[in-house]
């Protein structure tokens, strides 16, 4: 990251989405009032998402913002840090999805809701499935010929 854009970055304001409090200058992140702790890149990624909310960010663009080079021929290091923020995320704030797959293009930021997840999930039966059920159908000696 450049010298003049970490400056900038630590005047800015906390960005506050939905339930989630990211901290620029500070460099934390609150998940439903908890501390979420993240390295530096997965950092860099969220700070870089939320900064762009509800827009499309192109995985060779993050190469430039969180590394400062280029994107190398089949690198899938944003991928893997995408993955294990999402992890984060959810285990900090379950009921939740902030970040969008774009398959072929990136990843976008947008806090969505999931009521379901909230809702208990009920335990399995212990009882034996019933069988499926066939319909018979016809033969020819059943036909009349």
């Amino acid at each position: 990251m450049s010298r003049s854009l970490a400056e900038t970055r630590t005047r800015w304001r906390a960005l506050r989405c939905a339930n989630l409090e990211i901290h620029p200058a500070e460099r934390w992140v609150l998940a439903d009032n908890r501390p979420l702790a993240l390295t530096e890149r997965e950092f860099e990624i969220l700070l870089a998402l939320a900064e762009r909310r509800n827009l499309v960010v192109p995985r060779t663009e993050f190469y430039a913002l969180v590394w400062g080079r280029r994107m190398t021929y089949r690198d899938r290091s944003v991928d893997v840090f995408v993955r294990r923020l999402r992890i984060k995320l959810h285990d900090a704030a379950p009921g939740w999805i902030y970040i969008h797959t774009h398959f072929g293009i990136g990843y976008r930021f947008a806090p969505e809701r999931i009521l379901a997840a909230r809702q208990p999930i009920p335990p399995p039966s212990r009882e034996a499935p019933a069988p499926p059920t066939v319909k018979a159908t016809p033969t020819r000696s059943a036909r009349g010929r």
